[in-house]
């Protein structure tokens, strides 16, 4: 096991990695730029460095400095969290020529699913069924338009790299692709430096659903269940649920059986995601996220499992704790991202935090890397923490997602709780009945 772990980000994600590693005996050290000085992740941990100004790019995406950081302090292995380096497989490559672990998979897979094009191309292999769609990189609009017409409006041109929704444009006819393909590209090169898009069947009423397995890198993996993710704002996910109200157990087991597959062939190493929509019963391929994905508690509730501390062993060269008779389901959890935003418009909403009152209870969690008088600073992603609730059936968990809602108190800023007080009392929600486009159209009333 290791001796001390060097926490590559911020925030909620920082606190809970700290966690895991403290239920290990593990000393943590945490990085943080000039406007992170005063954050939990901080205080708490066992040793801290500052890596540099608040701009991430000079800090928490600056490799040398993070490298730095490992050698002042000792650190033998780094937790990228999510977000930032988590997927960047230089990264990797360079932790493990300076002797210290990446808590992750290997590099080479990084770089493989880190490619959306070659992602599909080796899902397509191991047998996991994809989105039709073109069979690489588009370069032209005329290469594009024959390839819409082949496969019929509307289309998603999409960016190979990257992810979050940018990069991403939907063309419904021929009039509307050349837009699509100057914006997708656009947005491309300005998120990630790489321009390169492709095209894909755009589906009508699907839902995201995604497969959350693990493996030892050595042929063993299993699967941990299904994620329902389809509450989304521009191919943002804002609410997630476990399991999904849309599929059954028999279809529950045939993907995961798939993906568990398909990863022990690929002999893939700590934890994934293995994103789908589906649509008619049936699954596509759109993505694999190697690393730790934001929504993970909603798995850890109706599984008893620690995604994290597991990805710590893993990590450590331990084989899996679980086998896949040993994985049960129990109850529903659903997850909340409480963002520092308004609840309408969506504008970010940084400021200091005047008053801060967390709901609890029985099945009730609340991970936050905030306090009372915490100040949040506008160079980050907006959230601020993540309402976790279980319950024993979905609607007893619908019943207590409301109650804890009522509960959560932030003053000082603007939150997105009183966005998900709406949406708990909408019978499309709490009858499980909508897909990816609905919050955009709810969203869209007067």
């Amino acid at each position: 096991m290791f001796d001390k772990v060097l926490i590559a980000n911020r925030g909620e994600i920082a606190l809970r990695v700290q966690r895991a590693c403290k239920e290990l005996g593990i000393s943590t050290v945490a990085v943080h730029s000039t406007a992170d000085a005063d954050a939990m992740h901080v205080r708490l941990a066992d040793e801290s460095v500052c890596i540099g100004p608040p701009a991430a790019s000079e800090s928490y995406l600056n490799i040398p400095r993070l490298l730095a950081a490992c050698e002042i302090t000792g650190a033998d292995a780094v937790h990228p969290g999510y977000g930032f380096l988590s997927e960047n497989a230089r990264f990797a490559e360079i932790l493990e020529e300076h002797q210290i672990t990446f808590i992750g998979p290997t590099s080479e897979h990084i770089r493989i699913m880190g490619d959306k094009i070659t992602a599909k191309e080796t899902a397509k292999s191991l047998g996991i069924p994809v989105v039709p769609g073109s069979a690489g990189e588009v370069t032209s609009e005329t290469q594009a338009l024959k390839i819409a017409k082949e496969m019929g409006f509307p289309v998603l041109v999409k960016a190979t790299a990257g992810g979050g929704g940018r990069g991403m444009k939907v063309a419904h006819s021929a009039l509307d692709l050349g837009l699509a393909l100057a914006t997708a590209r656009s947005e491309a090169k300005a998120a990630f430096g790489n321009d390169a898009v492709y095209i894909e069947k755009y589906l009508q009423k699907p839902r995201h659903i995604e497969i959350q397995v693990f493996g030892d890198g050595k042929g063993n993996a299993i699967y941990l269940g299904e994620r329902d993710c389809s509450l989304q704002r521009r191919h943002q996910k804002i609410l997630e649920e476990a399991p999904s109200p849309a599929l059954n157990a028999a279809a529950r087991k045939k993907i995961g059986e798939t993906v568990s597959t398909a990863m022990q062939t690929l002999k893939y190493r700590g934890a994934g995601t293995v994103e789908f929509l589906f649509e008619d019963g049936e699954f596509y391929f759109i993505e694999m996220n190697t690393r730790l994905q934001v929504e993970h508690p909603v798995t850890e509730a109706i599984t008893g499992i620690d995604l994290v501390l597991e990805q710590i062993r893993i990590a450590s060269g331990a084989p899996l704790t679980y086998t896949q008779d040993q994985v049960t389901f129990s109850g529903h959890a659903i997850e909340c991202r409480i963002n520092a935003e308004n609840a309408r418009t969506f504008r970010p909403s940084p400021g200091q935090i005047t008053y801060w009152h967390p709901p609890g209870g029985l099945g009730v969690r609340v991970d936050s890397g905030v306090y009372q008088g915490y100040r949040i600073p506008p160079y980050y992603d907006s959230l601020i923490g993540k309402l976790i609730v279980h319950g024993k059936t979905r609607n007893e968990c619908m019943m207590r997602l409301r109650r804890a809602l009522s509960e959560f108190v932030i003053d000082g800023i603007e939150t997105t709780i009183p966005l998900f007080q709406e949406l708990v009392s909408q019978p499309d929600i709490v009858n499980g009945m909508y897909d990816i486009h609905w919050l955009e159209k709810y969203l869209q009333k007067p």
